[in-house]
């Protein structure tokens, strides 16, 4: 993201990623320490405007932002990209948590590619005569189910690409969450053509009353709005 010039920018960072993207401004990594860390951290920086490009499933810092926001009155957009849609041919599965996905997977199929991430894989440990493809950007955190074979890969990926690894794992089953994310749509496509129902998180809800935008571009037109005010 680029600002207009004058602008310092401040690119927070979980830490999570071993080796993240590229990003603007200056680089701070770690949490704050809650709503109210992260209050103090905003009138400390004299922040003029946060724009949260958090994970659309990063839950938990996103209440965190609203709530300092609200506090201090720094104004607040959440970056939100669109998600997915179905079209006639997909057979998605819309399911609220890891947890209703791991209920529903024995009815569906039973060799499994879970792109969920590194976190939360314990919904599925118990099913034990399922298995796992898990594909992650880092190591996922145990436990995991018993049957786990770990694919470390960053996207984007190509349709071709997801869909020789569909066949060479024999998988007849996709879990992912609505990321929304074009670098990693390609499996939807594959797993489309191969006839393969999908298993699809659904986004947890925004704190009520944060106002979004569906991109960068929204965003730089949001933040130049706040200039002429």
């Amino acid at each position: 993201m680029t600002a207009r010039p004058g602008t310092r920018v401040t690119t927070s960072l979980a830490g999570r990623v071993a080796r993240p993207g590229a990003v603007a401004g200056e680089v701070r990594v770690g949490g704050f320490g809650g709503a109210e860390g992260l209050a103090r951290w905003l009138r400390e920086q004299r922040v003029d405007a946060v724009v949260d490009a958090t994970h659309p499933f990063a839950r938990t810092m996103t209440a965190h932002a609203a709530r300092a926001a609200a506090t201090t009155g720094v104004p607040l957009v959440v970056l939100r990209r669109p998600g997915w849609h179905p079209g006639p041919r997909d057979d998605w599965h819309p399911v609220p948590s890891l947890h209703a996905a791991a209920d529903l997977l024995p009815r569906l199929g039973h060799r499994v590619l879970l792109t969920t991430g590194r976190l939360g894989l314990a919904a599925f440990a118990h099913l034990t005569k399922t298995r796992f493809v898990v594909r992650s950007v880092e190591p996922p955190e145990p436990p995991l189910p018993p049957h786990t074979h770990v694919l470390l890969d960053r996207g984007p990926y190509t349709v071709a690409g997801e869909t020789a690894l569909l066949r060479e794992h024999r998988i007849d089953v996709l879990v992912t969450k609505d990321s929304g994310a074009a670098a990693t749509s390609a499996k939807l496509t594959a797993a489309r053509d191969l006839g393969l129902p999908v298993v699809v998180v659904r986004r947890p809800p925004l704190p009520d009353g944060v106002a979004t935008v569906p991109d960068v571009a929204a965003a730089l037109h949001w933040l130049n709005a706040l200039d002429r005010t």
